[in-house]
């Protein structure tokens, strides 16, 4: 006999919600390796992320995609040539090597399995010698050491370092903090980049030149009211630095396109400066550039920074 039911009785609980594979939480890229988001603890064991390195894992994701392309461009014509000569990627301020990693998994990788031989080779530079012995552990770990090079350097030191090559393809430096975009735009003109993607961090620099001189700019011109309380100061020079390291780029022979890395809300260093090489110095923007140097009262940091820019 059916007994009837009583409203009650307590209902059965859902069944518990299957626990997502990391490619259905993510935004992943086909073939991009779960092993290596692991090994580089943005994702957990389990396969789980937090909010943190979710975060990370975009910012790095989204500026991979401006380097595809000219990464794509440099081998199509490097293969239409007949010519062997692998790509060179020297990551600034490598850190961990987050990005290094991403692009070797996303690009360099796939193209060595296309190809049957390596392509190119990323080149971290970081000045922590821990992490650089970390990342080369990593990448012996993982099968990547061909394709892979760590240096234990200061950006400034790399130009001249003889584990360098005399000449890089692209220069990349995320969240490189204060005067290393600096030395990263330097290293990118002496080693003759075709590229460069830069996402400056702390611009303190300039900062404290304004503020040092911040009495004498007020009764020199009203444009130093734009920095006369402490938090515009901090802001302003931020926004000069990078104006004038985009004026001396294309003042050198490149052509530069800044835009957003990510949303605001993931990074509040979200600025991305792209240059591609073209050959064409653009005379006007050293002009400009000397003319903002001279109305700011910042010469000297200009002449210490820019050494390349004509008189």
């Amino acid at each position: 006999m059916v007994k009837p039911h009583n409203q009650y009785m307590p209902k059965p609980k859902p069944a518990a919600p299957k626990t997502q594979a990391p490619s259905d939480q993510l935004d992943l890229r086909s073939g991009q390796s779960i092993e290596l988001l692991k090994a580089l603890h943005i994702l957990t064991r389990e396969g789980k992320i937090n909010q943190d390195s979710r975060r990370k894992l975009k910012q790095v994701n989204h500026l991979f995609q401006f380097i595809e392309k000219p990464l794509t461009e440099m081998l199509s014509q490097r293969l239409a040539q007949g010519s062997t000569m692998p790509i060179i990627l020297a990551d600034h301020g490598a850190g961990k090597s987050y990005l290094g990693f991403m692009i070797h998994d996303l690009f360099f990788k796939p193209q060595q399995a296309a190809h049957g031989r390596s392509v190119g080779q990323v080149i971290g530079i970081e000045t922590r010698t821990e992490l650089v012995a970390a990342s080369q552990q990593l990448a012996q770990q993982l099968g990547f050491e061909e394709g892979m090079q760590f240096v234990n350097a200061s950006v400034s030191q790399a130009t001249a370092d003889h584990r360098l090559p005399e000449q890089v393809d692209m220069v990349t430096a995320l969240h490189a903090c204060d005067t290393a975009t600096d030395d990263a735009i330097a290293f990118g003109l002496t080693k003759q980049a075709q590229y460069m993607a830069l996402v400056p961090c702390c611009q303190a620099e300039v900062a404290a030149c304004l503020r040092q001189d911040k009495a004498l700019q007020l009764a020199r011109t009203p444009l130093a009211e734009l920095w006369r309380h402490p938090l515009h100061t901090r802001e302003m020079g931020s926004q000069i630095t990078n104006v004038m390291r985009c004026l001396y780029l294309e003042s050198q022979g490149y052509q530069v396109t800044v835009t957003e890395l990510v949303g605001w809300e993931h990074s509040m260093k979200n600025e991305l400066i792209l240059a591609h090489r073209s050959g064409q110095k653009k005379r006007s923007a050293g002009e400009r550039l000397h003319a903002l140097l001279a109305e700011l009262g910042l010469k000297d940091w200009g002449l210490r920074r820019f050494t390349a820019l004509e008189n």
